[in-house]
């Protein structure tokens, strides 16, 4: 099979995943209207064509933080990520240190921080969502900073988790624990490669980062019972403000879709922000992600740093991002679809694909580096 495309890794991923496992992985909330339109809204932006501007020398280098990157990519946290291939995120932490770009760790990911951090040379970013027990909370965040953590990315987009039809009919959040695990285990003895590489091999199957909290033999059921009884409702800005003041790294705020929240981001201090509706997770029939970008642009440009994600399956659309507003990009689902598919060599693979569209992009609408295309007004706003 020709893997050309994220779609192609998609595909592939699908016959080696268990079904219960794919679908969470590509499903959103209630009927995906914003999960569809993250994508297609990114497809009606119009990049401006311009010839005969020597695009000779393309560089996608760009700086964040402080920090260079080889493009304006990174590799967003994805729970329980680590269960679609071997030690998933100890392997997608690699390949993207290889090829120097951002990877961050979530909070509800397989492996835990320890051992990614024990697999590669530097510290990575790690992703934290508001936990009603703070004790629990404050303890991640010690282990983060024991890791070398810098970059703290804190999802505010999920006060409750969102109704996901895929998961429950699936038999990943539905039903009594017994059918739940009857139905995983059918899925599982249809994907005899997944069910040697993870499933065998893979183990141990717990969530690496709340082991501590569920217990060393918890699996999935637990997790979802975790889940549901530990997010926080009662969060506000003050409790943002008070973790800021806990963090002395840099401090992204991840889920904001309003320019309103965007200017208290910066009032807080916050050092960046991610322009992001948790991939079509949350709340169905909030704005894409593309089309909330310019007036946050337009409002915080010159106090923080804005990051997009949702929706972003190519280079090109890294490049329409940047077009609007970005400074930076990530993706969860393509990274995730290729360490299905290929393991660590998929994510590499990806992320070559994404940097070549990118050049092929870069140069055909006449920019020849990062500033370019985010100051040379080459597309024209989703509004």
């Amino acid at each position: 099979m020709i893997l050309a495309s994220i779609d192609d890794y998609r595909t592939l991923a699908r016959k080696r995943l268990p079904h219960f496992l794919f679908e969470y992985i590509d499903g959103g909330a209630f009927s995906e209207t914003t999960l569809r339109n993250n994508s297609a809204d990114l497809q009606t932006i119009a990049l401006r064509q311009r010839v005969l501007r020597d695009v000779s020398s393309i560089s996608t280098a760009t700086t964040l933080f402080g920090k260079e990157y080889a493009m304006p990519l990174g590799l967003s946290p994805v729970g329980i990520a680590g269960l679609n291939a071997r030690r998933g995120e100890v392997q997608a932490a690699q390949a993207a240190e290889e090829a120097g770009v951002p990877f961050c760790l979530s909070t509800v990911s397989a492996c835990s921080i320890d051992e990614v951090r024990a697999g590669v040379k530097n510290p990575f970013w790690f992703q934290l969502y508001m936990i009603k027990d703070r004790g629990f909370l404050r303890e991640i965040l010690a282990r983060a900073k024991a890791a070398g953590t810098d970059t703290l990315l804190f999802t505010v987009d999920m006060p409750v988790p969102a109704t996901r039809y895929r998961d429950m009919r699936s038999g990943l959040s539905s039903g009594s624990i017994l059918q739940r695990k009857i139905t995983r285990a059918r899925h599982v003895l249809t994907c005899p490669h997944w069910a040697w590489d993870v499933g065998l091999f893979g183990r141990p199957h717990t969530l690496g980062n709340i082991a501590p909290v569920l217990g060393d033999n918890a699996g999935i059921d637990e997790f979802w019972s975790w889940l549901a009884n530990n997010f926080d409702p009662t969060v506000t800005w003050a409790d943002i403000d008070r973790i800021r003041a806990e963090w002395d790294g840099t401090f992204v705020i991840k889920g904001i879709l309003d320019p309103e929240d965007a200017k208290q981001a910066a009032t807080l201090g916050a050092d960046g922000i991610i322009v992001s509706n948790h991939g079509g997770r949350q709340l169905d029939g909030a704005l894409s992600a593309i089309r909330a970008l310019p007036r946050i642009a337009d409002a915080v440009s010159n106090d923080l740093s804005i990051i997009m994600d949702s929706g972003v399956r190519s280079g090109l659309d890294v490049v329409r991002a940047l077009a609007l507003g970005a400074n930076f990009v990530m993706i969860g689902r393509p990274w995730v679809y290729a360490l299905a598919a290929r393991q660590k060599k998929g994510v590499s693979e990806v992320l070559d694909i994404f940097k070549n569209e990118m050049r092929v992009a870069m140069a055909l609408s006449g920019c020849t580096s990062i500033e370019n295309v985010r100051n040379n007004g080459i597309a024209q706003s989703a509004e």
